[in-house]
């Protein structure tokens, strides 16, 4: 829900009149203004937790009672060729937007806009933490145990401004340029977190109850940042030939470069109670956390198609880009000590070439072909450097430069009966280049450098005759890879010839890599039964096998999705709508000596929707929507699993389900008060249950080690009631 004005049917209504008065007046004999003001008021009910869901991005989670405020102006001159606009919604919320237009067909335009949109977090966070959503939080133990904190809301404001120009040189040359600038402030969810015993820190050992040396703690992040883009574009059109030059540039600016913490001497063990901190375990909690790095980006690009003949036509693409993040450590507040010898900033510096031709043409008239090839080479120009030490051994960041060449071949023919058939195969290999031999791999079982995936598409169309058209398609791909890497349990990789001697049993391997078949039919169909009533039909199934060298990891996936929308006019003054739909998503993994996971996401949707005049001045409408949205995690035991593993499940029965339910009904009406004034009426009452164990279960929130807890109402009612006079004049 971007803001709930645009959906009470308010897109362009409700700014001062007096704003108005820059334009100028609009003179009768050569141009034609159109003015329209909306103001109204609004409430909720429920307190600010029964809004947690529903005031998530319009600003209406922490007010009862708001004023609605919009306008919109229009002025054409015919003589000339120019329109102005002005628009503006939500002037009294904090998703408030304006935007402004002037311009001469053919000739120029010129464009500006500012926007605002917040994010309210809709966990309550109940905390002790002094100066959180800053970048020196002082984590304060709440000795009172939970719930005995203060409230702080997780909240990020944005605000946008907009610039843009377009200038026509003829009909053939065009000059487009852009810029924005976004400011973003705030705080949201995040933390730290640290297990003892570590090798990177010898002290911090286990203390068999006489001190914490675990913890996890929700910090804050502070966001105070600035993201600006600039675009410029070139474009010729003629006869033939087309091309297109353009740059964009982005620019990100992080006004908070670290987290720096600063842990008490008391926290939690794992079963609640309050212990000393272990200080070595205090020591790293302390440690500066780095944030987004300032960064920027370059982005240069050639396109272009040349028309040989009425029926060929071939197309290009050319395209550099280098992307940079050279921030200073020291200045970001990272030690000097700590740093590799004579490095100030990562330097990191990739740069990015691409090249991409394609060509169709229709040879004969029931004939087309198409071709294409793409070619991508990532070039990773980061200085290798020490920053990192485990134990007694130290290894550089990685290079990830890699290579990707995709292609596509692709024939349809036009057959009797309306029908139309396609065949095409696409092909895809990644190169991702040599592992960095002065880098180590940890926690991962194994890498590859290359793989490769061969798809065949083919499909089956009907064009649309009196009432009936509709696709069926099929497609089926294969991906397979090089020889696999093996860690060395140091620095550098091995490659692997034989998988089954020299991988444990144990051994996870990346889905991302691993060799997998994938099928997948869709199935399309549209029915015009009358000129009043209209089906649409889609229906698609998928399935995904991973094969690895291990059972371990990613086993196999499947998908589904089945949806019909429908629509119905009754006569020109009443039309109603319907859809149903249900997606479905299973996956099976399991991990060595624990758990085999089936997975199963299942969403069920529908929705009625009626739009009506019952009167000449009276028009009503409506919506009724639900959605059911189930997690299910069905658990079982690898045959490897522990004793103590089995009796957790037994014990507990597994992971809950997580399920988001949601109702809404949506109502409005307008009645025209006069030519020129209306008032309307909308109203939403919305019920939401959502049950979700990652911050607490059966009424008992997750308890962070200092007691700062997050908390969710999982039944949430909220209605809203809007009342809006509109009045537009010439």
């Amino acid at each position: 829900m971007t803001t709930l004005i645009r959906h009470l049917g308010l897109r362009r209504t409700a700014v001062a009149v007096a704003v108005l008065a820059a334009f100028g007046a609009a003179r009768a004999q050569s141009s034609d203004a159109e003015t329209s003001v909306a103001v109204g008021v609004g409430s909720v009910t429920g307190e600010t937790a029964d809004r947690g869901l529903f005031g998530q991005y319009n600003g209406w989670r922490d007010h009862d009672v708001r004023g609605l405020l919009g306008v919109d102006y229009t002025r054409r001159n015919a003589a000339t060729g120019t329109l102005t606009e002005f628009v503006g919604t939500d002037l009294l919320l904090d998703t408030r937007e304006l935007s402004f237009l002037w311009k001469r067909q053919g000739n120029w335009k010129f464009s500006a806009s500012y926007s605002e949109l917040i994010r309210r977090d809709p966990y309550t966070v109940n905390t002790g933490l002094v100066g959180a959503g800053t970048t020196a939080p002082q984590v304060s133990y709440l000795t009172g145990g939970t719930g005995t904190g203060g409230i702080f809301d997780l909240e990020t404001k944005r605000k946008g401004l907009g610039l843009g120009f377009s200038k026509w040189f003829g009909p053939n040359v065009a000059l487009e340029v852009e810029l924005k600038s976004e400011n973003k402030d705030g705080s949201r969810l995040f933390g730290i977190g640290m297990n003892c015993p570590s090798a990177v820190a010898p002290g911090c050992l286990g203390s068999a109850g006489a001190a914490a040396d675990w913890a996890v703690l929700m910090l804050p992040e502070p966001i105070d940042a600035n993201h600006s883009q600039i675009e410029a574009r070139l474009s010729y059109a003629g006869a033939k030939l087309r091309l297109s030059g353009g740059y964009y540039g982005s620019f990100y600016r992080n006004a908070n470069s670290t987290l720096n913490p600063n842990v008490g001497n008391t926290l939690n063990s794992p079963l609640g109670a309050p212990l000393p901190v272990n200080a070595q375990l205090q020591s790293i909690l302390n440690l500066p956390v780095a944030l987004p790095p300032d960064n920027e980006a370059h982005h240069f690009d050639v396109t272009g198609s040349y028309a040989f003949t009425p029926t060929t036509r071939a197309n290009f693409k050319l395209a550099y880009s280098e992307a940079k993040q050279n921030q200073d450590f020291v200045g970001s507040g990272f030690a000097a000590p700590t740093l590799p010898a004579g490095v100030t900033n990562l330097a990191g510096k990739v740069e990015t070439t691409l090249a991409q031709a394609g060509i169709s043409a229709r040879p004969v008239p029931k004939l087309s072909l198409a071709a294409e090839a793409r070619y991508e080479d990532r070039n990773d120009k980061t200085p290798l450097a020490l920053y990192n030490v485990e134990g007694t051994t130290a290894y550089t960041n990685r290079n990830y430069s890699s290579t990707k060449l995709r292609g596509k071949l692709q024939a349809t023919y036009q057959f009797p009966y309306a029908l139309a058939g396609t065949v095409g195969v696409d092909y895809e290999n990644i190169d991702r280049g040599a592992f960095t031999p002065t880098s180590a791999l940890a926690g991962v079982s194994a890498l590859r450098y290359e793989t490769e995936e061969i798809a065949y598409r083919v499909e089956l169309r009907r064009r649309m005759t009196e009432t009936v058209s509709g696709a069926l398609s099929f497609v089926r791909s294969d991906r397979d890879g090089s020889n696999w890497l093996r860690d060395n349990s140091g620095l550098g990789v091995t490659e692997v010839t034989d998988p089954a001697s020299a991988f444990a049993s144990t051994a996870i391997f990346m889905p991302t890599l691993a060799d997998r078949k994938r099928d997948k039919v869709r199935l399309l169909a549209n029915w015009q039964a009358t000129d009043s009533v209209s089906l649409q039909l889609t229906a698609e199934n998928g399935k995904d096998r991973f094969t690895a060298p291990t059972v371990y990891a990613l086993r196999d996936t499947k998908m589904s999705l089945y949806s019909l929308d429908g629509s119905y006019a009754a006569s020109d003054a009443w039309s109603f709508n319907a859809y149903l739909s249900q997606g479905r998503q299973k996956l099976n993994q399991a991990r060595p000596a624990g758990y085999v996971l089936a997975f199963d996401n299942k969403t069920t949707a529908f929705g009625l929707g009626v739009a009506g005049k019952p009167g000449e001045k009276l028009e009503v409408g409506g919506g009724l929507s639900f959605i059911n949205d189930k997690n299910v995690y069905d658990q079982s035991l690898d045959p490897g699993a522990s004793l103590n593993t089995a009796l957790l499940l037994a014990a507990t029965g597994g992971l809950p389900e997580i399920v988001f339910r949601r109702t809404e009904l949506r109502l409005f009406g307008r009645y025209a008060l006069s030519k020129a004034s209306a008032l309307r009426l909308d109203g939403i009452h919305q019920r939401t249950k959502f049950d979700d164990w990652s911050y607490g279960y059966n009424g008992v929130p997750f308890t962070y080690s200092d007691n700062t807890t997050l908390t969710l109402q999982p039944q949430q009612n909220v209605t809203f009631v809007g009342v809006t006079y509109i009045y537009s004049w010439r």
